[in-house]
């Protein structure tokens, strides 16, 4: 699962910045969970410095929190900034939709077809972890398909912030949520071939709009019956 995002500071080691970060937004290191600099220097034999180096970038990208004294801890996003960040999505989602209506028949629009068809397999079979991926590589193809490097780079930041494998994870498990994730991605997939980028950005609008909704019960559904 690719993680890009915005450049790391000068003095950062870049693939250890790239494998911690993948940590984070593939639900590996949970929320709230301690990363110790021993142990992941450790882990990935390196010294501490470089650790430290990297999880200051972490910090700067909203993944984690550096506790002075206590520790670093992975960050969870309140109830508001998961909001926020799928307010930011919906609008990035909707125009890269319509900007793909608008290029035609191109590679990612195939891979769009074949990703629906698949995705209708995995949910015949009720494979949720595949069904999660599928969903990951649905929304990537839709903004590669964008054409707009600028629109990409904010994508793969805002996607890191909130951790959204794993948010999707969560959401599957909502009674209906597989079935309706399915037939949402089929209506945005008819949309863009339609050629009608107006109608292909609403209607992507509007499944992100349900994913945020969803998205806010399974995240919190626990912590509010704690």
């Amino acid at each position: 699962m690719a993680t890009t995002t915005q450049p790391a500071t000068p003095g950062t080691d870049a693939p250890l910045l790239d494998r911690l970060r993948r940590l984070v937004v593939s639900g590996t290191a949970l929320p709230g969970e301690l990363l110790a600099e021993t142990a992941l220097a450790e882990e990935f034999a390196v010294s501490r410095t470089p650790i430290r180096e990297a999880l200051k970038q972490l910090e700067r990208e909203g993944l984690v929190e550096i506790r002075p004294r206590v520790g670093t801890f992975v960050r969870k996003p309140t109830r508001k900034e998961i909001f926020e960040l799928f307010e930011l999505k919906e609008s990035l989602e909707g125009l890269a939709a319509s900007l793909l209506a608008r290029r035609g028949d191109v590679p990612e629009l195939r891979s769009l077809a074949h990703n629906v068809e698949n995705e209708r397999e995995a949910v015949r079979a009720g494979d949720r972890t595949a069904y999660a991926t599928l969903v990951h590589d649905f929304h990537r193809t839709l903004v590669t398909g964008a054409d707009n490097r600028k629109l990409g780079e904010h994508y793969e930041l805002l996607m890191n912030q909130l951790a959204y494998h794993r948010i999707v994870t969560q959401t599957l498990s909502l009674p209906g949520r597989l079935d309706a994730s399915m037939d949402e991605h089929r209506q945005i997939l008819l949309a863009i071939q339609s050629k009608d980028p107006l109608f292909a950005e609403l209607t992507t609008r509007r499944h992100i709009s349900r994913t945020r909704e969803s998205a806010t019960i399974a995240a919190f559904a626990e912590s509010d019956d704690a």
